[in-house]
């Protein structure tokens, strides 16, 4: 073995990868192709301490995921740094992610990008979850979703763990393609277009059974709905524009639910 692949490795383990996601950032970076074994000797030779993982929180979560393929889609944003945030929308059921870069969070962005995303997921959309962030509660956001017949289903307040797809990518993207980049590149939009192809096209996921997420919906092309079917199938009437505050938002969704009731007994009164 070359001195520079060792050299590779070492430094790609003081990122504290694993082996496998070692072998994936050689292949990404320098196109280089090792076998597992070969990196476990390089890390052995050297001796190098294996990997403590962390002791998990008392307080855990069961993560669920969607069978079917934009089932339902996380969205998120985050600072990656002076006027620069990264919108992302992650598959819950593929990982099949969407990245766009900004200068603000803001409902003219969140519009954009919302464009964007349907232009860029290779399937029909269902319903889209977000935080509570201001960005994703403008009237004109969410009557774009209700033209598209894409259901809004934000999540409660301190609840990251609901979002917890979309948080961990956002994570990943720091550790495997921010850590590497100049932020001032002018060519950063390029660079994360390639970093997002190769995300969803190259990048095994252990989540996923070591699939990519494009092998994920291949698996899964013949259950996914057309778009026909989610428009036929989404209720207008049972889809409302969301406030921002979880409190407002609930007494208005009871005093709604309230209203239908009395309308259901005056009509089965009447029938």
């Amino acid at each position: 073995m070359e001195e520079q692949q060792e050299q590779w490795i070492l430094e790609l383990r003081k990122r504290r990868l694993g082996v496998r996601r070692i072998h994936n950032e050689l292949v990404r970076l320098h196109e280089c192709q090792l076998s597992l074994a070969t990196i476990h000797k390089v890390l052995t030779k050297h001796a190098v301490e294996p990997l403590h993982l962390s002791r998990k929180s008392r307080h855990t979560f069961k993560r669920y995921a969607r069978p079917i393929p934009g089932d339902r889609v996380q969205m998120d944003t985050c600072q990656i740094g002076p006027g620069l945030y990264q919108y992302t929308a992650i598959d819950d059921c593929t990982r099949w992610r969407v990245l766009a870069l900004y200068s603000e969070r803001s409902a003219a962005n969140s519009l954009d990008f919302l464009d964007y995303l349907l232009e860029e997921m290779p399937f029909s959309i269902q319903r889209i979850q977000t935080d509570r962030g201001q960005e994703f509660f403008a009237y004109e956001f969410q009557e774009r979703l209700k033209e598209y017949r894409i259901k809004f289903r934000p999540i409660k307040p301190r609840s990251p763990h609901l979002n917890g797809k979309v948080e961990r990518s956002q994570k990943t993207d720091w550790e495997e393609f921010y850590s590497r980049v100049d932020l001032a590149d002018p060519k950063l939009k390029e660079k994360l277009r390639e970093w997002q192809d190769y995300y969803n096209s190259e990048r095994p996921h252990g989540s996923l059974g070591n699939q990519t997420p494009d092998e994920k919906r291949f698996d899964l092309a013949m259950q996914v709905p057309l778009w026909e079917e989610v428009i036929a199938q989404y209720d207008e009437q049972k889809e409302r524009i969301r406030t921002q505050s979880y409190r407002n938002d609930q007494q208005v969704e009871e005093v709604t639910d309230k209203n239908k009731g009395g309308r259901t007994k005056q009509k089965k009164a009447k029938d």
